[in-house]
């Protein structure tokens, strides 16, 4: 059996997809998978169904829509009533028994743990390896065909937050290590993907001006500063402006990191998983 929801929702087994049609099971089975191995509450399942309002037969209609995802999962396992053993009533709550490295959240999440402990030792060859193989796992936006009530919204913006995070502790790692040109490429991408991000646009920088493209690095500053002008009406951080300068004098990141190199990112920490209630 293997969930994704990295993207859009993936749930299968033995080859054949088990994702509801119907929206409000999709997002009882999304919020399950989020909690695998844990109880959700049917109070969780109602809140994030109906936020506030739920209707006098709500706790009913999770019971009808449990049993359609039941249903669904019967058929893809080929077995009649073998979908109560993964998707198990428990009391006040249901949980879906799965084993987590089979969930790619929980994947991604045991990776970033990983990345945080090598990090730890100092061992930056691994810190890239792992979080670039969490990064990987990534289809698109999570969830993005799920009509997401209040709880999985809270969990999309984490997840989202996570994943930039780990994007910003891997590039600053590959930094690091002297791989500036790799890099080039990747933060063109990204700083036009997240142009109000300065963590990223510092790293563009940096890696422009050690692989000697010193003119580059200087418009893209500009056109940074353009950007938060006029979005923001703030000037850039003081960091980029010291890297600004930096790179204007020829006193660049090569000879001066404490201009350039931000503190350690705390990027490869977990988030916190879902509180159920």
């Amino acid at each position: 059996m293997d969930i994704g929801l990295l993207g859009p929702l993936q749930a299968q087994t033995n080859g054949h997809t088990f994702v509801p049609t119907a929206a409000k099971p999709r997002q009882i089975l999304a919020l399950l998978a989020l909690g695998a191995g844990r109880m959700v509450t049917v109070s969780t399942l109602m809140t994030e169904l109906w936020d506030d309002a739920p209707p006098p037969s709500a706790a009913t209609t999770v019971q009808t829509y449990v049993l359609q995802i039941r249903k669904g999962l019967d058929a893809a396992l080929g077995e009649p009533g073998a979908a109560k053993n993964v998707l198990v009533t428990r009391h006040g709550g249901y949980s879906l028994d799965v084993p987590l490295d089979h969930v790619d959240v929980h994947c991604f999440e045991r990776l970033a743990g990983a990345g945080r402990a090598a990090a730890e030792q100092g061992d930056s060859e691994t810190v890239s390896r792992v979080l670039a193989n969490a990064l990987g796992m990534w289809r698109g936006v999570p969830l993005s065909d799920v009509r997401a009530g209040p709880i999985l919204r809270r969990e999309v913006v984490r997840l989202n937050e996570m994943r930039l995070s780990l994007l910003d502790a891997r590039i600053e790692t590959d930094l690091a290590r002297g791989r500036h040109g790799d890099l080039l490429g990747e933060l063109t991408m990204l700083t036009a993907a997240y142009p109000l991000n300065e963590n990223l646009w510092a790293h563009f920088l940096t890696a422009l001006h050690r692989t000697g493209h010193r003119w580059r690095a200087l418009e893209a500053y500009r056109r940074l500063r353009d950007i938060m002008v006029e979005e923001l009406g703030l000037e850039p951080s003081s960091r980029l402006r010291r890297l600004h300068q930096a790179i204007l004098s020829g006193d660049g990141p090569e000879q001066r990191t404490d201009l350039v190199d931000g503190p350690q990112t705390t990027a490869v920490r977990r988030g916190k998983p879902i509180a159920a209630r």
